[in-house]
C-alpha cells in the first residue's frame, strides 16, 4: 500500500509531490491513473525546471519500493518514468536523464529476473531517444558491465535465463546505440568496455544450432528472430557494433574476438571462427578491410608455438578473410601478408622436419606421423591462402609477389634466396622447395599478360628454370606447371591435356593470334635457354609418366604462342635430338625412360605438323606413326603409359623407317618455303652453372673431334654414321705411344672424379689454363694430317660429348676460336 499523509499535510506539499503521488492507485493491480499521469506531464512539459525534482522524488519512491519487493509500484513508477522522459525535450531533461538513469540502475542490481528486464526496457527506450547535444559527463561503465553479466546468466529455468540474456543483448545494444553516435564521447570504444561487451556478444552467438559456412555474407536475421532468439540477437548486435567502428576503434572492437576464440578454444575445429570474421569482414566498412587481416597475421604470429591444427584454423579464418577483402581493399601491406605467410610456412616444414627427426619406434612413430598430417594441413592452408590472395591481386601487384616468392626459393648451392633454410636440412628444403613453388603455382594461376616479356621477364625467368634441372620430379612438375600458367595466355592448356596422338588438331580448336615482336624478341633472347630446360628436363632418370606429359604440353604451348618460322625449325631440331639422344642412350637411361622420349618426339611432332599444315611433313610423320603403330607400339604414348606395356630389349636394330628423318622433315618444310638450313646442324645444349647450382649429376665431357670421311653416295638419314672418334686421348697416344691401358684408365677415372667432386671455380681455372696448349696442340695436328682434297669429298664433324656441332667441307674448316668446357 502507498504511504498516505494526512489532508492539512497534503496541501503542504509540493505540487510536483502531490501529482506524483496521485499517480499510484491504492491497489498497484489496478496500474498507473492515467488521468493523474496526464496531469503530471502536462505540469512537467509546462515546467521544465520541475524534471529534476519529479526524477527524483521517484527515484526515491521506487527505491523504497525495490527494497520493499514492492513489484507492482515499481513497475508503475517506470511506466511513469518512461511516459515523461518520451514527453519531455527540453534542456532541463539531461537532469531528470540522471535520475532516470539512477532508478535503471537500481532495477538492475536486483535480483529478480522481472525487474532487471523492466529496467532493460526502459534502458532501451531512453537510448533511442536523440538528444539535442551530448552530455560528455555521463558515463556507461556500470551499464556495460551488468548488461555484459545479464548476457551469461546462468539461470536454472531455461526460460528465464534465455529471457535475461536477451534483455542483457538488448541492454548492450542500447549503450552502442547511445554512445557511439558521439564523436566526441569514445568510451565505449575504450578496451576495458570493448573486452565485456564483444566476448558477451559472442557467448550467446555460439548457441546457434546451425552456423552458416557458405562463402557469401551470412543472411540477415528476421524480425521474429530478433526478439526470440538471444543468438541472433547477439549476432545483429555485433554486426551493429563492428559498423559502427572507425578507423581508430576498429583494433578495440577486433581484438576480444581472438581473446575469446583462444579461451574457448574454437580455433580447433574452427567453424565458429569462421562464421565470427565473416560477420566482422562483411560488417566493417571495406576501406578498413586490411586492419582485420593484419590483425589476423599478428594473432598468428603470437601463437606461432601452437598445435598445427590451431594455426590451421587460424589460418583457414584468414583465407576467409582475405576471399572477402579481395571484393574490396585489401590495403598497401601486401608483401607484409605474404612475408608473413611465408615465414610461418618455414616454421610448419621446420617443425616437420624436427619432428621426422625426433620420431622413435612404438607410439611415439605414431604421434609424429600424426603431428606431420597436421602439419601437412598447416602447410596447406598456407598454400590456398597465398593463391587465392594472390590471384586476387592486380596484375603489377602478382608480378611483384611472384617475384618475391621466386626469391626465397633455395637452389643449392646459392645464397640469392632470401628465406632461412639453415635449420631444415635436406629433407626440409625440399620440402620448403615443393611448398614455395605451390605457393607460386597458385598466385600465377588465372594470370594473363599481354607479352610474354611481361610474364617472365629475365629476372624472373632464371631462377624460375633453375630448379628444372634439380633430380626431383615433383619440382619440375611444379616448375613446368608455373611455366605453363604463364605461357598459356589463349587457355589452350586443357585442351592439350594428356600426352596422346591427335588425329585431327583442328578439333580442338586452338585459339592463337599472330606473334607480335615482343614474343619473338623473348624468344631470340631466351629461347635456347627454354629449349636446354626442356631437352635435359626429358633425359632425366626419375621421370614418371606426368612429366612427360608436362613437357609435351611445354613444346605445344610454345609453339601456339610464340612460334614463328625460325622457333618451329629450332622446336623440330629439338625434338629430332631427343630422338636420338635415346637411340644412342649415352646417359643409360632405363628402356621405358626411352620409349617415353620417343614417345613424346611422336605426339610433338603430329601436333606442330598439323599447327602449320606442311601436307608433306605431316604425311611423313602419319608415315612413321602408323608403322610405329603396327612395329613398335612401345614408341607411341597410347602405349608406353599402360601399366603393362611390352618394353624392347634394344633399340639399335630397329629399322630407320620408325624414326623421324632429318631429310625428309627439310625436304618437306623446303617445299613449302621454309628456310631448312639450320635442320642440319643438330641441336646441343650448353654446358651452364645451372648444371652445377641444382645438383645435377652432370661430367663434363671431353671435347672430341670426328672426322668424316664420308662419300656422297651414304645417305644423309642414317640415325648412327659410322665415324671414327679421334679424341683428345687418341691424339695425345699418335705422339707418345709408350703410354700403358691401366694408366689411362686410371687417369680418366680421376678426371671424372675430379669434376664431380672439386669446387667448379677450380675446375674452370684448370681449363682455362690448358685451353690455349689444346688449341695449339690440334692446330698443329690437324695441320699435318689433313690435306685439303681437290674436291669436296669428304667433311669434318666436330662433336662435344654426345652430338655433333657441325659437319662441313674439310677444306673449309678453321679453329679460331676452339676451347674446352
Amino acid at each position: 500500500m502507498p504511504t498516505r499523509v494526512c489532508c492539512c499535510c497534503s496541501a503542504l506539499r509540493p505540487r510536483y509531490k502531490r501529482l506524483v503521488d496521485n499517480i499510484f492507485p491504492e491497489d498497484p493491480k489496478d496500474g498507473l491513473v492515467k488521468a493523474d499521469m496526464e496531469k503530471l506531464t502536462f505540469y512537467a512539459v509546462s515546467a521544465p525546471e520541475k524534471l529534476d525534482r519529479i526524477g527524483s522524488y521517484l527515484a526515491e519512491r521506487l527505491s523504497r519500493d525495490v527494497v520493499r519487493h514492492r513489484t507492482g509500484y515499481v513497475l508503475i513508477a517506470m511506466e511513469a518514468l518512461d511516459q515523461l522522459l518520451m514527453a519531455c525535450h527540453s534542456q532541463s531533461i539531461k537532469p531528470f536523464v540522471e535520475s532516470f538513469l539512477h532508478m535503471v540502475a537500481k532495477l538492475l542490481e536486483s535480483g529478480e529476473p522481472k525487474l532487471q528486464v523492466l529496467g532493460t526496457n526502459s534502458f532501451v527506450k531512453f537510448a533511442n531517444i536523440e538528444e539535442d547535444t551530448p552530455s560528455y559527463h555521463r558515463r556507461y561503465d556500470f551499464f556495460v558491465s551488468r548488461f555484459s553479466a545479464m548476457c551469461h546468466s546462468y539461470h536454472s529455468d531455461p526460460e528465464t535465463r534465455t529471457e535475461i540474456r536477451i534483455a542483457g543483448i538488448r541492454g548492450i545494444q542500447g549503450v552502442v546505440r547511445k554512445t557511439v553516435n558521439d564523436e566526441l564521447r569514445a568510451t565505449i570504444w575504450e578496451p576495458q568496455h570493448m573486452d565485456k561487451i564483444v566476448p558477451s556478444l559472442l557467448f550467446n552467438m555460439q548457441k546457434l544450432e546451425e552456423v552458416d559456412s557458405r562463402i557469401g555474407p551470412p543472411p540477415s536475421p528476421s524480425a521474429a528472430d530478433k526478439d526470440e532468439n538471444p543468438a541472433v540477437l547477439a549476432e545483429n548486435c555485433f554486426r551493429e557494433l563492428l559498423g559502427r567502428a572507425s578507423f581508430g576503434n576498429m583494433n578495440n572492437a577486433v581484438r576480444p574476438v581472438f581473446a575469446h576464440l583462444d579461451h574457448h578454444k574454437l580455433w580447433d575445429p574452427n567453424e565458429f571462427a569462421v562464421h565470427c570474421f565473416k560477420i566482422i569482414m562483411y560488417s566493417i566498412q571495406a576501406q578498413y578491410s586490411h586492419h582485420v587481416i593484419q590483425e589476423i597475421l599478428g594473432h598468428l604470429d603470437a601463437r606461432k608455438k601452437d598445435s598445427p591444427r590451431v594455426r590451421a584454423g587460424i589460418i583457414q579464418v584468414l583465407l576467409e578473410a582475405v576471399a572477402i577483402a579481395a571484393k574490396g581493399s585489401i590495403g598497401p601491406t601486401v608483401l607484409e601478408v605474404f612475408n608473413t605467410l611465408l615465414k610461418h610456412l618455414r616454421l610448419s616444414v621446420e617443425f616437420e622436419a624436427n619432428d621426422l627427426q625426433g620420431g622413435s619406434v612404438g607410439n611415439a612413430n605414431l604421434n609424429t606421423s600424426s603431428k606431420d598430417s597436421d602439419e601437412k594441413i598447416v602447410q596447406n592452408a598456407i598454400i590456398q591462402t597465398i593463391g587465392f590472395f594472390g590471384s586476387n591481386l592486380p596484375d603489377y601487384q602478382r608480378s611483384e609477389i611472384m617475384m618475391f616468392i621466386m626469391g626465397k626459393v633455395p637452389v643449392f648451392g646459392t645464397s640469392t634466396h632470401t628465406l632461412d633454410i639453415s635449420q631444415l636440412g635436406d629433407l626440409g628444403t625440399r620440402r620448403i622447395q615443393i611448398m614455395l613453388l605451390r605457393s607460386l603455382l597458385m598466385v600465377t594461376s588465372g594470370y594473363k599478360a599481354k607479352t610474354i616479356v611481361t610474364a617472365l621477364p629475365g629476372s624472373f625467368l632464371d631462377p624460375l628454370l633453375s630448379p628444372s634441372l634439380m633430380e626431383d620430379y615433383e619440382l619440375r612438375q611444379l616448375v613446368l606447371e608455373v611455366m605453363h600458367n604463364l605461357m598459356d595466355r589463349h587457355d589452350n592448356r586443357a585442351k592439350l591435356r594428356g600426352i596422346r596422338i591427335i588425329p585431327d588438331v583442328a578439333d580442338l580448336k586452338i585459339k592463337r593470334e599472330k606473334i607480335c615482336r615482343q614474343d619473338t624478341s623473348f624468344m631470340k633472347k631466351n629461347g635456347q635457354q627454354l629449349y636446354r630446360h626442356i631437352y635435359l628436363g626429358c633425359k632425366e632418370e626419375d621421370n614418371v609418366q606426368k612429366n612427360y606429359e608436362l613437357l609435351y604440353t611445354s613444346l605445344a604451348l610454345i609453339t601456339i604462342e610464340l612460334a614463328n618460322e625460325e622457333v618451329v625449325i629450332d622446336l623440330i631440331r629439338l625434338a629430332i635430338a631427343l630422338q636420338d639422344s635415346a637411340i644412342i642412350n649415352e646417359d643409360n637411361l632405363p628402356m621405358f625412360h626411352r620409349c617415353g622420349i620417343m614417345a613424346l618426339v611422336a605426339a610433338y611432332l603430329n601436333f606442330v605438323s598439323q599447327m602449320i599444315a606442311v601436307p608433306a611433313f605431316c604425311q611423313h610423320v602419319s608415315k612413321v606413326i602408323e608403322i610405329r603403330t603396327m612395329e613398335a607400339p612401345y614408341f607411341l604414348p597410347e602405349h608406353i603409359f599402360r601399366d603393362k606395356c611390352m618394353l624392347p630389349k634394344s633399340l639399335e636394330k630397329h629399322d630407320k623407317n620408325l624414326y623421324f628423318l632429318t631429310n625428309k622433315i627439310a625436304e618437306s618444310l623446303g617445299g613449302s618455303g621454309y628456310s631448312v638450313e639450320r635442320l642440319s646442324v643438330p641441336y646441343v645444349p650448353q654446358v651452364t652453372d645451372e648444371d652445377r647450382l641444382s645438383r645435377r649429376k652432370s661430367i663434363v665431357d671431353t671435347v672430341s673431334i670426328q672426322v668424316d670421311i664420308l662419300p656422297n653416295s651414304i645417305p644423309s638419314d642414317d640415325v648412327v654414321s659410322n665415324t671414327e672418334e679421334i679424341t683428345f686421348e687418341a691424339l695425345k697416344k699418335a705422339i707418345d705411344t709408350s703410354g700403358m691401358e691401366e694408366q689411362e684408365k686410371e687417369k680418366r677415372r680421376l678426371v671424372i672424379e675430379k669434376f664431380q667432386k672439386a669446387p667448379f671455380e677450380e675446375i674452370a681455372a684448370q681449363c682455362e689454363s690448358k685451353a690455349n696448349l689444346l688449341h695449339d696442340r690440334l692446330a698443329q695436328i690437324l695441320e699435318l694430317t689433313i690435306r685439303p682434297p681437290p674436291s669436296p669429298s669428304g667433311t669434318l664433324t666436330i662433336t662435344s660429348g654426345h652430338a655433333q656441332y657441325q659437319s662441313v667441307p674439310v677444306y673449309e674448316m678453321k679453329f679460331p676460336d676452339l676451347c674446352v668446357y
